[in-house]
C-alpha cells in the first residue's frame, strides 16, 4: 500500500468525523499496488446507516482530506450504504481494496 501513516490517519479522521464511527475505509486502485507508481487515491467509504445524502458526504469527505493534507492529492471517494445500488466498481473495490 502506497500510503503514508499520516496520510491513512487524516483518512481514517476525516471519514469517523464526517460519516461516523462505524464506517469502514477501504484503499483500492493503483495505491494498492506497491510496485506502481503515482495514481491517485480511491476510497471506498462503507457503512450500515442509510445516509441522507451519500453524494454529498463523498465530496465533503474528499475536501476535508485534501484541505487536512494541506495540498491537492487527486482523491476520489466513493460510499456505500444500504440505499446504494452496488455497481461493478463498489464488488471491485471490496474485491481487490485493502482496508485502513
Amino acid at each position: 500500500m502506497r500510503l503514508s501513516s499520516r496520510v491513512q490517519q487524516v483518512i481514517r479522521r476525516v471519514v469517523r468525523e464526517s460519516v461516523g464511527p462505524d464506517a469502514r475505509v477501504i484503499l483500492f486502485g493503483s495505491r494498492v499496488d506497491d510496485s506502481a507508481r503515482g495514481g491517485d487515491i480511491d476510497l471506498l467509504i462503507v457503512t450500515e446507516r442509510v445516509l441522507d445524502d451519500a453524494a454529498g458526504k463523498e465530496l465533503t469527505v474528499a475536501a476535508r482530506i485534501q484541505h487536512q493534507l494541506g495540498y491537492l492529492q487527486p482523491l476520489d471517494v466513493l460510499i456505500l450504504d444500504p440505499s446504494t445500488r452496488r455497481l461493478p466498481i463498489h464488488e471491485q473495490a471490496l474485491a481487490t481494496g485493502v482496508a485502513l
